[in-house]
This record gives structure tokens, sequence and C-alpha cells, in this order.
């Protein structure tokens, strides 16, 4: 078992039929709202993963099955690439080990797969804060770039 970060086959296909939008929230039509589970080292993440499952999700004090909702930081264009980031999310007053994360599309019927990061190994938190940092919003580090 193991996490291996990508974005998923399924999500690459459900964008090309339009049912996913990283619009941000005051666009029109509203963009879809997205989550960041985090799990533990027994999941199976990556290109194959098709939907959210509560399946070796982690558990522990400051944390809730389903994760975190992402605030999406809309959608970008440089010359021959567009890309959409999140702003970082956190848990407080937190006890657990993850080993990777899924991001998924809570508005999707499916709560289908966007992509899957692996975090290198365990990462603990012990009665304090687990953050998830994302890389900046630009065409050459977004988490989700189309080139």
């Amino acid at each position: 078992m193991a996490i291996t970060s990508a974005i998923t086959n399924s999500f690459k296909a459900e964008m090309l039929k339009g049912l996913h939008s990283f619009d941000t929230s005051g666009a029109t039509p509203a963009g879809s709202v997205f989550k960041i589970a985090l799990y533990t080292s027994s999941a199976t993440l990556g290109t194959t993963t098709t939907a959210y499952s509560a399946s070796n999700e982690v558990s522990g004090t400051g944390y809730t099955a389903g994760g975190n909702t992402l605030t999406n930081t809309g959608v970008g264009t440089s010359t021959t690439t567009s890309y959409t980031d999140f702003s970082d999310t956190s848990w407080t007053s937190a006890s657990f080990t993850a080993n990777g994360c899924l991001i998924f599309n809570d508005s999707h019927s499916t709560d289908a797969a966007v992509c899957a990061v692996a975090f290198g190994g365990d990462k603990t938190v012990s009665s304090g804060t687990f953050t998830v940092q994302f890389p900046a919003a630009a065409a050459t580090t977004a988490i989700i770039r189309i080139a």
C-alpha cells in the first residue's frame, strides 16, 4: 500500500466533461467545493483513485472524517500553462499521524478525486497544529497545472 503524488485519471476525464469548476466563490456560476482528507500509510492513493473514501483515513484528536474545506485561489494562466491552487489549511489542537492526502470535489455526487499527495513519510502532530502548505499559485509551482 502506498500513496503516490498524482493527478487522478478520473479527474482528467471529468475535466473534459466539465464536471469540476475552480472559479472562486464570487464567480457565476459558483465554483465547486473542494476538500482535503488526510490518510495513513495503509492507504492506497494515486492515479487510479476515483473518489474520497474513509478507508484508512486519519483519525485522532482535532481531525474530522472528510477533512477540511479548501479555499481555492482561482485560476491563473501564463503563456502556456493554466493553473489553480488552494490556501494553506490547518487542523488545530491536533494529535494524529498522516502519510498523505486526497483533494476531492465535495460538490460532485461521488466526492470525485482530484489529486493525491504523498508527504514523503509519516508526519505526526501531538497536541499542536498540523498544516498543509500549498505551493505558490504560479505556472511552475501550483498544485494543479495544465500545460
